[in-house]
């Protein structure tokens, strides 16, 4: 049996459900709001090649080694994706990675809250040993908001990888272990209740 299984984890501000062909059309229009795909350091599809972005992210669930969610609002409306990746079964560790919000939903309680529902899915209801989270050296707001859930760096993998046009990317590794996540959980709770 796979692990960990397709699950829907919903909470006030966002609600995470298996990723489908069903949102290509709303997030096309997250990925163009605010020229997203642009931005040399993520890796944001652009909006006319989102359904082949979501048929990647589904053929790597086939293989075990993603599971990927749609983000949506409160209003159902699709306003990016998230995943766990780079699955461990037999040691249980996932990578929460991957993820990319429209503009708008950028630095909002919509995007705490989804780390607060996969985090609390991993530790909680998965068992996870380690929640990794992975971004660009260079990606300093990313990094921002992984170090203010909590995560500790683990450190910097130097030419980790090649970036779409060929160049070597360092990425950043953080982490939370199960004796951490009480106390981020709180703070992810405290900053859900303070932001707007």
């Amino acid at each position: 049996m796979p692990w960990p299984l397709p699950v829907t984890l919903t909470g006030t501000h966002a609600s995470l459900v298996p990723l489908s062909q069903s949102h290509a059309q709303d997030l096309s229009e997250a990925a163009a709001e605010g020229d997203l795909w642009k931005v040399w350091y993520t890796s944001v599809p652009h909006p006319d090649t989102v359904d082949q972005e979501i048929d990647r992210r589904l053929k790597l669930q086939d293989t075990g080694s993603m599971l990927p969610f749609a983000v949506l609002r409160p209003d159902g409306k699709a306003v990016g994706m998230t995943t766990y990746m780079n699955i461990d079964p037999v040691h249980k560790r996932v990578e929460i990675g991957s993820t990319w919000y429209r503009k708008a939903a950028q630095r909002t309680r919509l995007n705490t809250e989804c780390k607060r529902l996969l985090l609390t899915h991993a530790f909680e209801e998965l068992d996870c040993i380690a929640v990794e989270f992975r971004t660009h050296f260079m990606n300093r707001q990313s990094r921002t908001a992984i170090e203010r859930l909590g995560a500790k760096l683990d450190g910097v993998l130097r030419s980790h990888q090649r970036t779409a046009d060929g160049a070597l990317r360092d990425t950043a590794v953080y982490s939370i272990l199960p004796h951490e996540w009480p106390a981020v959980k709180s703070g992810l709770e405290f900053k859900l209740a303070e932001e707007r």
